[in-house]
């Protein structure tokens, strides 16, 4: 392309109706899902300290956000279930009485038609050691012991009315094992989200907060390694070689790289999670008077979107999807 006096970028930057018009990236509500914690045992939403603005929800308050969410105009809600008793293998999470469980059913209610209900589908809530799995007599985490949970765990989201399981837990082979559980039950609908490339990252530092987590030691022994990134694509491929219907990369800023090589090698739908330290990060910032907060917000998801993601989870969601309406 040569350049010249005739060459004007600026024309199409001049106005804000001309901006709009030639904008190469939107955001629409229906690309947004809000994560939504549900805590047992408590009669009103309880504040997460580090995440200013986010609650840990009892079943009046998940009903609320649902409705929130389908006014909203959401894409989804993915829910977390906060139990109040752990133990070594996890059981409240495939408890059908368990809080996720029993959660999933209210949303599934409260939302109809309006919202697809998610479900995380991991160990890391309900045990007592806050792995993602189950441990062996060594104390590390026991691959294919785990994927056998993992099963239960999928039918019994699924028979709470799931619509789309988030295998959040990053075992080998998790999505292949649920797939069959769930075909040889006759739940062959239910899709699944492959969090196919998740590192093993500082910034979820607050969402431990918002799960009570009781994580021993680290989990750099099944989460990626922040430094590779061709690893990523690598999962990704193999997820999808297992069926997966979506797969997702998470965190998303840090790893925007890795979003665009799923991106351009994905033939299903990539979605991102802005994760926890995203979101408190620009707070904070926000709340020091450092950066314009709206801004940033969308910003943020612009760029998510811009590098390959169709669907972004983020907890502004509502707040974006309404500024946008």
């Amino acid at each position: 392309m040569t350049s010249g006096p005739g060459i004007r970028p600026r024309r199409l930057r001049s106005t804000p109706a001309m901006r709009r018009l030639v904008a190469e990236t939107r955001i629409h509500p229906a690309q947004l899902v809000l994560p939504v914690f549900v805590r047992e045992g408590i009669a009103e939403p309880a504040p997460i300290a580090s995440m200013p603005g986010v609650m840990q929800h009892d079943l009046d308050g998940l009903r609320r956000v649902i409705g929130e969410a389908a006014e909203a105009g959401l894409g989804g809600v993915m829910l977390f279930g906060v139990p109040e008793t752990k133990d070594a293998i996890g059981c409240g999470a495939s408890d059908e009485h368990g809080i996720l469980n029993v959660a999933t059913r209210v949303a599934v209610e409260e939302a109809g038609d309006a919202l697809v209900v998610q479900t995380d589908l991991c160990l890391d809530e309900f045990t007592d050691h806050g792995h993602c799995g189950v441990l062996d007599s060594a104390g590390r985490v026991d691959n294919d012991t785990t994927l056998e949970r993992y099963r239960e765990m999928a039918l019994a989201q699924a028979a709470s009315g799931s619509q789309l399981l988030g295998l959040s837990g990053m075992m080998d082979g998790q999505v292949a094992a649920v797939r069959d559980a769930l075909d040889a039950e006759g739940y062959s609908d239910t899709a699944i989200l492959a969090y196919s490339a998740k590192y093993a990252s500082a910034f979820y530092g607050p969402f431990r907060e918002a799960v009570d987590s009781s994580l021993q030691g680290d989990r750099k022994t099944y989460q990626q390694d922040p430094a590779n990134r061709r690893e990523g694509l690598r999962e990704a491929l193999l997820d999808l070689a297992e069926g997966a219907d979506i797969v997702m990369v998470k965190p998303a800023m840090s790893y925007l790289d890795v979003l665009s090589d799923v991106a351009d090698a994905s033939d299903v739908p990539v979605w991102a999670y802005q994760v926890s330290g995203e979101y408190s990060m620009i707070e904070a910032a926000a709340a020091n008077g450092w950066i314009d907060r709206e801004r940033a917000i969308e910003e943020s998801i612009v760029g998510i979107l811009r590098a390959g993601a169709d669907t972004v989870l983020t907890y502004w969601a509502v707040e974006l999807a309404r500024s946008l309406r």
